[in-house]
């Protein structure tokens, strides 16, 4: 809590230092778009920052938090227009920034049917079964991926250490 009252002295980071600071994580890539994705999912208030809590929340759920709360999440992440359900355009769309964070090294040696974002969408699709214009609730999001280990891989990026 210090440490992030030295940070942010008004209890609150805002999207850009929230973007600046993810982006430390991610020295050689470009996570701008995937932190402003983050940062919705955990702004609940929707006020535009995060105070202590939501980033408290952010950092556990992220880091060390049980696969179906961190599934929770990640469901709200890919909802981006915040309706309840995830659509393929939505999913393409997180994808697309999780491709960004992925440098161009690691990314030729990804398997030839997800090495870019829309091939990554569709088998992530394809693995729940939907035509191009069904949607994903959250229960069912949860329930494939806790069966389906390369749809965990499919939706993340661990970078290589």
């Amino acid at each position: 809590y210090e440490s992030f009252q030295r940070q942010c002295p008004d209890g609150r980071i805002s999207r850009a230092e929230f973007e600046k600071i993810y982006g430390t994580f991610f020295p050689n890539s470009d996570p701008q778009g995937y932190a402003r994705h983050v940062f919705r999912s955990f702004d609940t208030n929707d006020d535009g920052t995060l105070d202590f809590r939501e980033y408290i929340i952010a950092l556990h759920l992220t880091s060390s938090g049980k696969t179906h709360l961190k599934l929770e999440w990640a469901f709200s992440l890919f909802d981006v227009d915040r309706n309840g359900e995830v659509s393929k355009s939505e999913v393409l769309e997180i994808i697309t920034a999780i491709f960004k964070m992925i440098p161009a090294e690691e990314q030729k040696l990804l398997p030839e049917d997800e090495n870019n974002p829309q091939k990554r969408a569709d088998k992530l699709w394809a693995y729940f079964n939907k035509g191009e214009n069904d949607k994903i609730a959250e229960a069912e999001f949860i329930e494939g991926v806790m069966k389906n280990d390369a749809i965990m891989r499919l939706i993340q990026y661990e970078p290589k250490k």
